[in-house]
Order: C-alpha cells, then sequence, then structure tokens
C-alpha cells in the first residue's frame, strides 16, 4: 500500500519551464541501464521539442543528441504513472496492485496445452518475440511471471512456448502483460544515442600551406595549419568534393560538421593522410580551447554573522548524522540536536516516514472529502512488523509510525557522539 506509481511528468513539462525550473531530475534508484537509457531519452526529445517551440528557452550545454531507437517510455520498469500533486490531489497515486512492473498488455489466454503444459495460445496485441517476458495475476491476485522460449504467430494470435511448465494458475481467459521485450532490450545492450556538437569548418590556404577553422556552437574557434606543396588538381570538381567530405568527416570526434566551406584561389590535390592529420589536428585544438573557455564558477561569500536558523532545537527528523552537520546547525544558532534515526538512539515509536500520500484519501475515507465520517485508525501489517498511520490533516500529511527493530540495533553504531537529553549548559565545539 505504500508502493507509488512512477513520477511521470511528460504532460507538465511546458507548464514546468514557464515557471521556472531549469533542471529536471528522474527516478534512477534500483534502476537498470536500459530504464535510464529510455527515460533520458524520452525527456530529451520533449524538451527538444520545447525549446524548438520556445526561442527565449536555451541550452545550458553544447551539444546535441540523438538517439538510433524509439524511446518508448512503458516499455522499461514502471508502476504505472502519475504526475503526483503538480496539478492537484488524485486518488490513484499508489501502485496497489503489485510493487513490480506489471507491463504492457498484450491480449488474454485462449487455450492452454493441457498435457505437458508447454505452450498456450493467446490473443496478442503485439508482436511477441523469443525471449519475451511475460505476467499475469493469479486468482489470489498474485502477479506471476513466465518467460517466452518460442513465439509461434498463429493466423492473428500467437503460440507461446515455454522452457518450463506452464503455472497451474495460468487458464483461458487469464490477462496477458508483457513486461520484458527482448528485441527492445537488445536494441538498448547496444550503443543508442550520440551526442555532438556542432561546429562550422573553414578549409583555407596560407602562403606556406592550408589551414583548417572549427567554430563550435558556443562561437570557440581552433585553427590548425599544415605546411604543404600545392598541386593542382586535375579534376576540379573531384578535387573540391574530396575537401569538402574530407575535413567534414569528425566521426572519431565530438564534433558534427554544420556548415564547411572553402576559401581557396584554386582547386588543390591534397592526400587524405594530410586531410585527415590537419583535422585531427583542429579537432584536439578546439577540445582544448573548449576547456580553457569554460568561465570558472564563482563562489559566494559567506553571510556573516550566519542567518539564525528559525528553531533552536531539532529532533531526529533534520536526520542530523555526522559533525559537520551539527556545525552548521550550531553555526546558525541551534543549541539543542537529536541524532537522526539512522544513529539508532531513537528507540521509542516514530514516524518513519511522513508522506502527502494518504491512504484515507485514495480510500474514500477523508474527513475533508467525505462530511461526517469518522474513519477508524490505520495499522498496516508487514509479517510480524505492524506500523501505525497518523493522520496530520492540517498538513494533509500521512505519518507510518513504527518502532526500531532490534536487529538495525544489534549493528555497530555510527561512532559520533551525541547529546541523549538536553545539556545543562552549551560549549561550542572547538
Amino acid at each position: 500500500l505504500l508502493s507509488m506509481k512512477d513520477n511521470n511528468q511528460s504532460a507538465n513539462l511546458r507548464a514546468l519551464a514557464d515557471a521556472g525550473i531549469s533542471s529536471f531530475k528522474i527516478e534512477g534508484r534500483y534502476k537498470d541501464m536500459a530504464y535510464v537509457k529510455n527515460i533520458t531519452a524520452h525527456y530529451r526529445l520533449l524538451l527538444d521539442e520545447i525549446m524548438e517551440d520556445t526561442p527565449e528557452y536555451t541550452r545550458t550545454s553544447a551539444g546535441r543528441s540523438t538517439f538510433l531507437f524509439q524511446p518508448l517510455a512503458d516499455k522499461t520498469f514502471n508502476r504505472g504513472a502519475t504526475d503526483y500533486f503538480v496539478n492537484g490531489r488524485t486518488a490513484d497515486i499508489g501502485a496497489f496492485d503489485s510493487p513490480k512492473f506489471v507491463g504492457e498488455p498484450v491480449g488474454s489466454v485462449i487455450r492452454v496445452d493441457g498435457k505437458q503444459r508447454r505452450h498456450f495460445d493467446t490473443t496478442s496485441a503485439v508482436e511477441l518475440h523469443n525471449g519475451d517476458g511475460l505476467s499475469f495475476y493469479d486468482r489470489k491476485g498474485e502477479l506471476v511471471g513466465l518467460r517466452v522460449n518460442r513465439a509461434e504467430k498463429i493466423g492473428e494470435d500467437f503460440r507461446v512456448h515455454t522452457a518450463d511448465q506452464i503455472p497451474a494458475e495460468l487458464f483461458p481467459g487469464s490477462g496477458i502483460f508483457r513486461n520484458h521485450d527482448h528485441e527492445f532490450e537488445r536494441m538498448l545492450d547496444k550503443k543508442s544515442a550520440e551526442r555532438r556538437i556542432a561546429v562550422d569548418v573553414l578549409f583555407s590556404e596560407t602562403p606556406s600551406g592550408f589551414a583548417l577553422t572549427l567554430t563550435d556552437e558556443t562561437g570557440v574557434t581552433a585553427r590548425a595549419e599544415l605546411p604543404h606543396a600545392k598541386e593542382p588538381a586535375k579534376d576540379t570538381e573531384r578535387a573540391l568534393a574530396g575537401l569538402r567530405d574530407g575535413v567534414a568527416k569528425l566521426g572519431a570526434t565530438i564534433f558534427s560538421a554544420r556548415n564547411v566551406a572553402l576559401q581557396l584561389e584554386q582547386a588543390w590535390f591534397l592526400p587524405a593522410g594530410a586531410i585527415n592529420a590537419l583535422r585531427r589536428d583542429a579537432a584536439e585544438q578546439l577540445e582544448a580551447a573548449r576547456l580553457k573557455a569554460l568561465p570558472p564558477l564563482p563562489r559566494r561569500a559567506a553571510v556573516e554573522p550566519p542567518v539564525p536558523y528559525p528553531e533552536t532545537e531539532l529532533s531526529y527528523l533534520a536526520n542530523v548524522l555526522n559533525q559537520k552537520a551539527r556545525d552548521f546547525y550550531h553555526r546558525h544558532g541551534v543549541q539543542l540536536i537529536e541524532a537522526a534515526y539512522e544513529a539508532n538512539e531513537h528507540t521509542d515509536d516514530a514516524s518513519l516516514m511522513i508522506t502527502k500520500h494518504c491512504l484515507r484519501y485514495s480510500f474514500n475515507l477523508c474527513p475533508k472529502e467525505v462530511k461526517g465520517i469518522k474513519p477508524d485508525p490505520m495499522t498496516l501489517i508487514n509479517g510480524k512488523e505492524k506500523l501505525t498511520l497518523k493522520f496530520d490533516c492540517k498538513r494533509c500529511e500521512m505519518h507510518v509510525i513504527g518502532r526500531i527493530r532490534k536487529s538495525v540495533l544489534d549493528m555497530p553504531a555510527v561512532p559520533i557522539q551525541f547529546h541523549a537529553s538536553r545539556p545543562t549548559t552549551f560549549q561550542a565545539p572547538h
């Protein structure tokens, strides 16, 4: 009941940008490489569209990403999607059905091999592949998974062969989902994206040979010269085309050619090796020039005297777990600081979680929403663990109350000295 749907702000990006947000964070904890590739690409394309439509928005860094696959947010791990409270509180932010990845809907089972239970037929709205992972809910509402050994197309439907016996809970009429698209995952295992910085390329001649000037999209410029004999080309058009193609081949660098210009008195013949050496030299110089052009980040001077903290005491909820954190709060006037919960000093019942996600609201038991209701107390049972729910209706918050586990208390404590009770006098640390 505490499992939440995934945070999806795709539909709100423009409004969030208009509100002044300039940096977006995606969910990433416990996520694999495929998830990170897929979701970053998904948001990158949406942000690119916004910047193309809104000229006043500019990138904070140079370069542009291109993708070798089509991002599909529903393909990688998710528990469903919600934008939480951005557009007001809604009742469907919890992933109550399963904390696991259910996957995209496929279809429903038509028939099951009744003898060896090694295959079943299913309708399918998607193309199934060998190696796909499928899931379904059993009669108890538990999510069960199986692996496709071989997917066989039969008319409009599919016959799914499995390596192991089909679970007994699968029967005709069971809804099927795909939570692992083998072909999509294989695509993400390979190189899936490139980020390139656009440059304007100018190839010109010098008294002793040739020069190549690269100017990136931010205006940083680098120039490399190559002393070389000038030999008129026999085929003018072919020579000029070869020079254009040669200086624009920046594939082994972080750059891509945007505009290519030649400033020559006539078409000259230049060996491919000489062009390659000149291009590499210019690209290396441009990378060095870009690093040198980075503006230093100024450090703002500390405010003196330090701004007073609005409270003089902090409970374990301030999460102070090390001496630097304690020193910071002392510097701002806090006199009594309780150790963070992780220090294992708070052994009474405590708020283990404080969340806007409210189970009373989710089950239509909110006194603010339902007139005259007096909801009963709520508890959560997880094995032998019992958690009490308390509701701060004024703040619209739910507290999950519990006691630290004995197994945690038996672990070595963090070696930091904290005051267990209010000291009679406070002495600042040396």
